[in-house]
């Protein structure tokens, strides 16, 4: 794993005592028993919904337009079940973070898919989504392996020292969405790289692809990264099993990555994340506004 990062004193200037506040009440929220913790972030998803107004409209009209087919009460028991579902994710990252996993329950299919990458002497992207399962997830499937994650950098800066540290506890490297070279350089070395595209980051390396049948900007990057590093594309998905305990699922690679053009492979991916999505629909991250970009005429849909 690698080592530990030093702590720049600067970090403790009173302008950051706010931040450190806030990490070690959730500190000391990791640290709960899961009989209690669950219970409680499942409560303060349910306040959240209604502190953060705008974000549980942005959830609703995500549902309205990936669930056509649905009625508005079914969406909207997907809705209040997602936000409590959002407070539980809250528990489950500190406690990834800053607690220990070593009594969680979990079931793991598809290693082998990871051994033939390995044995071929590929590096691997492993493809998953924005879910709320997705840091515990992680953290236990580094019991199995060794891996390394891209992530966006945290605004505050006790934040982001404190999350990045505590990842490092588990992941051999982390590499923030700019340090592309060195995750590069990662893969190409053999190793084993977490990427979820399925975000709108509005960048010129995009995209529309359809997702849930609505054009989404959607980042090439993973259709790059296979292409400049040989490495195998590998899905992963992860959802709770309903007793406390997670089951975690590795597939089979992509093939024919080769033959692709980008726009073909960005609907391939965002076609696994939307099966990924309906097994698991409490569990996706529906407050993130994924349809704001539009193509060029078509009206805004937030």
């Amino acid at each position: 794993m690698a080592n530990p990062l030093p702590f720049p004193r600067a970090l403790l200037a009173p302008q950051h005592w706010p931040a450190w506040f806030g990490i070690g009440w959730m500190a000391l929220f990791a640290r709960l028993p899961g009989a209690i913790a669950r219970p409680l972030g499942r409560g303060f998803g349910n306040c959240l919904g209604w502190v953060l107004r705008g974000r549980r409209r942005v959830a609703r009209r995500n549902l309205e337009l990936c669930f056509p087919e649905l009625d508005r009460d079914h969406r909207e028991a997907i809705l209040r079940r997602s936000l409590r579902s959002l407070g539980e994710g809250a528990y489950e990252f500190a406690r990834a973070w800053w607690g220990s996993v070593a009594s969680l329950p979990y079931t793991i299919e598809g290693l082998e898919h990871l051994e033939r990458a390995r044995a071929e002497g590929r590096g691997v992207l492993l493809l998953s989504g924005h879910f709320l399962t997705l840091e515990i997830c992680g953290r236990l499937l580094c019991s199995h392996i060794e891996l390394a994650g891209m992530y966006r950098r945290h605004g505050a800066p006790a934040f982001e020292w404190a999350v990045k540290r505590g990842r490092l506890r588990y992941a051999c490297a982390m590499f923030a969405r700019e340090e592309l070279r060195a995750a590069v350089k990662h893969v190409k070395a053999g190793g084993c790289l977490w990427y979820a595209p399925d975000q709108d980051m509005r960048g010129k390396d995009t995209v529309f692809a359809p997702f849930f049948g609505v054009p989404a900007s959607t980042i090439t990057a993973t259709f790059q990264l296979a292409r400049l590093t040989r490495a195998s594309v590998i899905p992963f998905f992860h959802q709770r099993d309903g007793r406390g305990g997670y089951v975690l699922r590795i597939g089979a690679a992509l093939t024919e990555i080769a033959g692709e053009d980008e726009a073909a492979h960005t609907a391939r991916v965002n076609a696994l994340i939307e099966q990924m999505v309906r097994a698991a629909p409490d569990e996706y991250l529906w407050i993130h506004k994924r349809f704001k970009s539009r193509p060029a005429g078509e009206p805004a849909l937030y």
